[in-house]
C-alpha cells in the first residue's frame, strides 16, 4: 500500500462484510477497528457512512460518499379536475391564495383536540369558541396569513372526495402520538396522502406524555417512507401537545413555510369553481351546502350546479355563521337554495342562468345513467393496454396478506418486475382482509387490488362492484407473481366466470310485426336485465343461448325486471318459443378468484 491513500466511494450505510470487501480486507479486521472506536458490530450490521469512512482511514483510505442522481418524479393518477380548470386561467392574473390543509391519523392520536388547539390560537378571530354551527371547514390567521383547515373525518374522507377528481386539500397534517408511533389506520393515511402527492407535515402529538419516545415514532416513520428532515430527510416533523397547546405556532409556520415552495394560486376574477365539502337537510332551511372556493369570487345570488344539483344563492354564510355577500379563493362558505343534496367531493361552477344549469344538470344524469352501465374496471389486462397505448407509465396496487411473512416476499418479487417501461408502485402493502378503505383508495387512485389467503369482506366486495376496482386473490405466491408478469408483458388472458342472475317461466308466446316473437314470461328467481344474455332450457337441455334484445314490463321498455313480476322477453336474432321454456338470464364477469 503507497503512503498517500487509497479511495473508495461508499454509500450512506453499508454492512460490515460489504466494508471488508470493497477494502480487500477481511470482516474480522473491520470489526477489530470497530470495536477500538466503541462501535459493537457483527459482520451483517449495517455502519453508516461516517463510521465507515473513520474505519477506512484508519486501514489506509478515504471514503468518499457516492452520489445519487436524482430521479424525476411522476405524478399519480389524473390532475384534478378543478386544478385543471384553473390551467387555462391567464398566469398574469393568478395570485397566491391560502393554503387548504386537512388532518389525517391513527383513531385516539389527538386529531380533534389538535384541531380546536388550532382554533383557539386565531386571535385575531376571536370566536373560536363561539362557533355556533359546523361547517366542516375553517380558517385561521397567523402572521398576517390565512390558513384553510379541512374539518374531515379522516382518511376515508379525504379518499372519497379524491375519488371523484377533487383533492381538496394543498397539504396533509399527519398526525401522530409520540407514546404510541405508527400504527395501522397511520399507514393507511401516509398511503392515501402519498398517492394524492400531496405534501405531508408530521405533528408528532402527545410529547408531553411521560412516556413519549419522539425517537422511535421518527425511527417507524422513516421506514413508511417519512424521513424526518433532521436526518436529512424531506418530511418536516413538529413535536407538539394539542392538550398542553404547545408547538401549535410551530406547526402553523411549517404549513406557511411548506405553502411558500408551492404553486398554491387562483384568479379571484375568473372562473368561479370549487369543491362541495359537505351536504345536508336542515328542516328549516332546506338544503345547506358547505363549498370550498378554489377559483373565482362567489356572490349571493350567484347560479350554481354540483353534480346533479343546483340552484341560486339565497344565502351565504362563513365558517362563524356570519351572513355574507362574497368569498373569495380557498375561503369555505355555506350556502342555501340547492335544490338537491350535492355530494361530498363535487365539483361546484357558477353559470350565469338557471336554463343552463338545468341543461347541465340533465346532460350529467344521462351520462351518468350510461356509464353506470358500461363502468370497466382497472383490471390488470387493460392497464396494460394502457401502458403500450403510453396512457399509463405504472401498475398500481394494494397488497394484502395474511402474515407479514408472506407480505415482503411478495414485494420483493413484484418490485423485481418493474421494467423501464413500467414500474410497479405498491401504493399500500398491510396484513389482513380486504376492507372499504382498500377499495376506497384503490378506486381514488385506479389501483388493483392483490390478495394472499385473504378475503374481502361483504362491504368491499359491494364497493369494489360499484366503483368498477378489480379485486383478484391468490392462495398460491408464485401464481401472484407469474400473473403481474404476465399483465406486463402482454400475455394475461381474461378470466371470465359466469353467474345466473335470473329465472323465468314462458307463459305466452306473441308475435309482433317487424320485430318477430316476444315470450310472455314470469320471473321466478332473481332478476333479469337488458343487457344481459339468455338461456333455453327446453326438457333440460340447453335450446338457445343469446342475448336479449328487448324487456318490457306492461308497455313500457325497462332495463330489468324482477322476481315475481311478468315481462316480454326478446332475444336476438330467435323466434322459436314454446310455453313451458325456462329462461336462464346470466352474465359473464372477470373472475375475482385465482
Amino acid at each position: 500500500m503507497s503512503e498517500k491513500n487509497k479511495t473508495i466511494v461508499l454509500p450512506n450505510s453499508i454492512t460490515v462484510r460489504d466494508l471488508a470487501q470493497v477494502m480487500e480486507t477481511s470482516p474480522i479486521q473491520v470489526i477489530k477497528v470497530l470495536m477500538a472506536n466503541g462501535v459493537m458490530a457483527n459482520i451483517n450490521q449495517q455502519v453508516d457512512f461516517d463510521t465507515a469512512a473513520i474505519v477506512a482511514s484508519e486501514l489506509g483510505f478515504e471514503a468518499i460518499a457516492e452520489t445519487y442522481e436524482e430521479e424525476e418524479i411522476v405524478e399519480v393518477g389524473e390532475i384534478p379536475m378543478w386544478r385543471r380548470m384553473i390551467m387555462d386561467e391567464n398566469p398574469k392574473e393568478l395570485v397566491n391564495r391560502p393554503p387548504v390543509v386537512t388532518i389525517l391519523g391513527h383513531v385516539d392520536h389527538g386529531k380533534t383536540t389538535l384541531l380546536d388547539a388550532i382554533r383557539h390560537t386565531d386571535v385575531a378571530g376571536g370566536e373560536a369558541g363561539g362557533i355556533t354551527q359546523h361547517i366542516g371547514a375553517y380558517q385561521i390567521e397567523h402572521k398576517g396569513q390565512l390558513i384553510t383547515f379541512l374539518d374531515t373525518p379522516g382518511h376515508a374522507a379525504f379518499t372519497a372526495m379524491r375519488s371523484r377528481g377533487a383533492q381538496g386539500a394543498d397539504i396533509v397534517i399527519l398526525v401522530v402520538a409520540a407514546d404510541d408511533g405508527v400504527m395501522p389506520q397511520t399507514k393507511e393515511a401516509i398511503a392515501h396522502a402519498k398517492a394524492a402527492r400531496v405534501p405531508i407535515i408530521v405533528a408528532l402529538n402527545k410529547i408531553d406524555r411521560p412516556d413519549a419516545n419522539p425517537e422511535f415514532a421518527k425511527r417507524q416513520l422513516s421506514e413508511n417512507g417519512l424521513v424526518p428532515d433532521d436526518w436529512d430527510g424531506d418530511t418536516m416533523i413538529v413535536p407538539v401537545s394539542a392538550k398542553q397547546r404547545t408547538g401549535i405556532e410551530d406547526l402553523l409556520e411549517a404549513i406557511l413555510l411548506t405553502a411558500e415552495g408551492m404553486s398554491i394560486k387562483a384568479n379571484p376574477n375568473g372562473k368561479k369553481i370549487g369543491t362541495i365539502i359537505e351536504a345536508e337537510i336542515d328542516k328549516s332551511k332546506g338544503v345547506m351546502a358547505t363549498l370550498l372556493i378554489q377559483n373565482g369570487t362567489v356572490n349571493a345570488g350567484d347560479i350554481v350546479v354540483a353534480g346533479s344539483s343546483y340552484g341560486r344563492i339565497r344565502a351565504m354564510f362563513d365558517y362563524k355563521n356570519k351572513p355574507i355577500r362574497k368569498a373569495g379563493p380557498s375561503t369555505p362558505i355555506l350556502i342555501m337554495g340547492m335544490n338537491d343534496v350535492p355530494q361530498a367531493g363535487d365539483i361546484f361552477q357558477v353559470v350565469g342562468s338557471t336554463k343552463e344549469a338545468m341543461s347541465i344538470v340533465t346532460e350529467r344524469k344521462i351520462a351518468d345513467k350510461d356509464s353506470r352501465f358500461a363502468s370497466p374496471k382497472a383490471t390488470l389486462e387493460e392497464l396494460f393496454s394502457r401502458v403500450q397505448s403510453g396512457e399509463e407509465k405504472e401498475l398500481r396496487l394494494i397488497i394484502k396478506a395474511d402474515v407479514q411473512g408472506s407480505l415482503e416476499p411478495i414485494m420483493n418479487s413484484l418490485n423485481d418486475l418493474a421494467s423501464k417501461e413500467i414500474s410497479i408502485n405498491i401504493l399500500h402493502a398491510e396484513t389482513g382482509n380486504i376492507s372499504e378503505n382498500d377499495v376506497m383508495l384503490a378506486s381514488a387512485s385506479t389501483a388493483i387490488i392483490v390478495g394472499f389467503n385473504v378475503t374481502a369482506d361483504a362491504a368491499a366486495k359491494r364497493m369494489a362492484e360499484g366503483e368498477g376496482v378489480s379485486i383478484r386473490l391468490y392462495q398460491i405466491i408464485y401464481r401472484l407473481i407469474e400473473d403481474v408478469e404476465k399483465a406486463l408483458k402482454g400475455m394475461l388472458e381474461p378470466e371470465y366466470v359466469e353467474v345466473i342472475i335470473g329465472k323465468a317461466e314462458v307463459l305466452a308466446i306473441f308475435k309482433i310485426q317487424k320485430i318477430g316473437a316476444i315470450a310472455g314470461c314470469k320471473i321466478t328467481a332473481g332478476e333479469f336485465k337488458r343487457n344481459a344474455k339468455a338461456r333455453i332450457v327446453r326438457k333440460e337441455e340447453v335450446f338457445h343461448e343469446g342475448e336479449i334484445s328487448s324487456l318490457k314490463h306492461e308497455k313500457d321498455d325497462v332495463r330489468e325486471v324482477r322476481t315475481g313480476f311478468e315481462c316480454g322477453i326478446g332475444l336476438k336474432g330467435f323466434s322459436d318459443f314454446e310455453v313451458g321454456d325456462t329462461i336462464l338470464c346470466f352474465t359473464k364477469e372477470l373472475s375475482t378468484e385465482s
